[in-house]
């Protein structure tokens, strides 16, 4: 594989972590719909260490704007109760003593607006993320011209595919920014 090849590869998993990071980001922001996606990563202190709410119990949207909570040991309830007190979801879950329910309030406009602007507060994020990939192989595409591995011609092409990459997942990125808008102002 030569030089330029492998430069091109490592952009495109560089710019593909970044793309994939802000989508599991953007799984756990709140939208007009409920989803096990917002309560996932929820850290729950399970026995001394910070658990993944996943890892300790089964989560189900039975309702549109309904998450159920089933944990897999009883014992558990109210740690994870509290956890998601603390966490930024602002709900208050509901006990039978067994499950958890977590009834969703349809956002207002406000939250709505809310919620999309911190969305392209990520979008940002990740868009930096993706030019200081851009940015670090741009300078190993420099070394490896100094070291003579590369011409002047390749260096030059392959800072411009390089480019193109960056150009391709930050599309890539946008689609993903607009979908996540649009389910956060469906009513």
């Amino acid at each position: 594989m030569s030089v330029s090849q492998k430069i091109q590869d490592d952009t495109k998993a560089v710019l593909e972590k970044a793309l994939h990071h802000l989508q599991e980001v953007l799984r756990g922001v709140r939208t007009g719909r409920a989803t096990s996606a917002l309560v996932d990563n929820i850290k729950v202190d399970y026995y001394g260490s910070m658990t993944p709410l996943n890892q300790m119990a089964a989560i189900s949207t039975p309702e549109p704007r309904q998450i159920l909570i089933k944990p897999f040991d009883a014992s558990s309830l109210t740690e994870i109760t509290k956890a998601i007190q603390k966490s930024d979801l602002g709900i208050t879950p509901q006990s039978d003593g067994k499950v958890l329910r977590l009834n969703m309030p349809p956002l207002s406009g406000e939250q709505r607006t809310k919620y999309a602007h911190k969305v392209k507060e990520m979008a940002e994020e990740g868009r930096i993320a993706m030019r200081n990939g851009r940015r670090d192989m741009n300078k190993h595409a420099d070394s490896e011209l100094k070291a003579g591995k590369l011409t002047e011609d390749e260096h030059r092409k392959l800072h411009d595919k390089v480019q193109e990459l960056l150009k391709e997942y930050e599309k890539k990125l946008d689609q993903v920014l607009e979908k996540k808008i649009t389910e956060i102002q469906q009513v």
